[in-house]
């Protein structure tokens, strides 16, 4: 089997392969803009790139990953604005950047993406001020970037070969473009590396007068800073293509200097094929979801698509995926009862075990294709349950299907984040009666499987058959 790993790479628009291990990979995502509770898109971007982390590990890589905080920001001043009327704005601005950064960082923790691992670095913009300010004069005296009125601007016509990465032409980007009122640029495509303070709102010293920093150019400071000048991925969400990774590649190279090596981004998530918004009434906060349902069951509804797929969601969808969940769940009870019967510890494997394994890694490698990973994996799972029902005579029995079950956690766990908790816990007699069950049905006494189902409904456990046997869900669980 091809051990190498291939990405899509946005700017080179094919499959590339990555760099064998064991070098250091270095990688650079675009975290949060920490202005408002967060929601189920942030979770999406948080997560793709943690299981992509978590797999570059599981492959032998050792993985330097930085995810950026935006910290000072329109947003985040207009939200102090609301929130803290009447207190003074730079204090204001501090409360709302910490309020919501504390709460991204429990709804991390909740959903055990990894936020605080020595490996995993989180640089805030406000820490980064003097050095943005040191980069910016370094453009000027390049000649490829101007001050104007307080403010600096990047002069895009001396960017080279601008619009690569959008794959467009400054002819196709000059359409439309405009100056709007306040703005001291040449040219309308030109870009703002720091903006002139405006009353009240936080600034910093600079040579060219009291103000903050532009959006764009956090990034390119803080990945040059931290992971060097070339660095080997930079991550984000599609909608950052344009303009804000253009910009980042032009301010870098506009120092004569490399910058990523790949590029990869993910799909948009919308809410019932509509762009989530407060303002629509289709918010979806990630504490929403986690109030109905487990950290599981939103990670699962994520790996059904590809990261680079968009992806929409609805209510009934997680009520789906909540079911696939279920599956792990009835083959842990199942494989829990053959070790009640008495088995070593041994973990003797199968082929059946490998061959799903190797499917998992061939999927992963092919530009971390979940979707075909999460069916390997379920494959997985449906061969254990057929190996149960049928091999009992094979030696070593109980310890192949230790075995797959521990695969079944290794890959669930390690590489995809997901908790595989048992969250419904039979009582013994709830248990005999789904046994009673199986066993009335593979003798075919569809009569008495039908009793004990109702029996079981009376007691608030719904059990359906699927191609894996019975699976079962407490009533209200969904």
């Amino acid at each position: 089997m091809d051990s190498t790993i291939y990405i899509k790479d946005t700017l080179k628009r094919k499959k590339v392969p990555l760099k064998p291990p064991p070098a250091e990979l270095k990688m650079y995502v675009c975290g949060p803009t920490v202005y408002d509770e967060p929601h189920i898109g942030h979770a999406r971007s948080a997560y793709v790139f943690d299981v992509m982390r978590r797999y570059l590990i599981y492959r032998g890589y050792k993985v330097k990953f930085v995810r950026n905080v935006t910290d000072v920001d329109d947003k985040i001043i207009e939200k102090a604005r609301k929130e803290y009327p009447d207190e003074e704005l730079n204090s204001a601005v501090k409360k709302i950047a910490e309020k919501y950064l504390n709460a991204y960082h429990e709804a991390m923790a909740v959903l055990n993406i990894s936020s605080s691992e020595p490996d995993v670095i989180e640089p805030k913009a406000t820490d980064y001020i003097d050095k943005m300010i040191e980069f910016i004069q370094k453009l000027i005296n390049r000649g490829v970037a101007y001050a104007s009125g307080g403010d600096v601007y990047f002069d895009i016509k001396k960017a080279k070969d601008y619009g690569k990465l959008s794959h467009q032409s400054i002819d196709q980007m000059e359409v439309g473009a405009r100056i709007t009122p306040g703005e001291n640029k040449s040219d309308p495509l030109d870009f703002a590396l720091w903006k002139a303070a405006k009353e009240g709102e936080p600034s910093w010293p600079s040579p060219w007068g009291k103000g903050r920093p532009g959006w764009h150019i956090e990034c390119s400071v803080m990945s040059s800073d931290i992971l060097g000048d070339k660095f080997d991925i930079h991550g984000g969400g599609i909608d950052l293509i344009f303009p804000h990774h253009e910009n980042e590649i032009a301010q870098s190279e506009g120092l004569g200097k490399p910058f990523a090596e790949h590029w990869i981004h993910h799909g948009l998530l919308t809410i019932n094929g509509q762009k989530m918004a407060k303002s629509l009434g289709n918010f979806v906060t990630i504490n929403d979801v986690l109030n109905r349902f487990n950290a599981d069951t939103l990670k699962m509804f994520y790996l059904q698509a590809h990261y680079s797929s968009p992806v929409d969601f609805t209510w009934k969808k997680l009520e789906e995926a909540d079911k696939t969940m279920q599956r792990f769940e009835i083959l842990f009870i199942r494989t829990e009862q053959v070790r009640k019967a008495g088995m070593t510890a041994v973990g003797r494997t199968a082929d059946f075990i490998e061959k799903n394994k190797n499917n998992f890694i061939r999927a992963m490698d092919d530009d971390f294709n979940t979707p075909s990973a999460v069916a390997s994996l379920f494959d997985l799972i449906t061969d254990t349950h057929k190996f149960i029902d049928t091999e009992k005579h094979i030696a070593g029995y109980a310890e192949i299907i230790n075995g797959a079950e521990s695969a079944v956690k290794e890959l669930g766990r390690n590489i995809l984040g997901l908790n595989l908790k048992l969250f419904t816990q039979l009582s013994k007699e709830e248990e005999d009666l789904i046994n009673q069950r199986r066993e009335a049905r593979n003798r075919k006494d569809f009569r008495t499987a039908d009793q004990i189902r109702e029996e079981l409904r009376k007691k608030g456990i719904i059990v359906e058959d699927t191609k894996d046997g019975q699976v079962w869900r407490r009533l209200g669980l969904l």
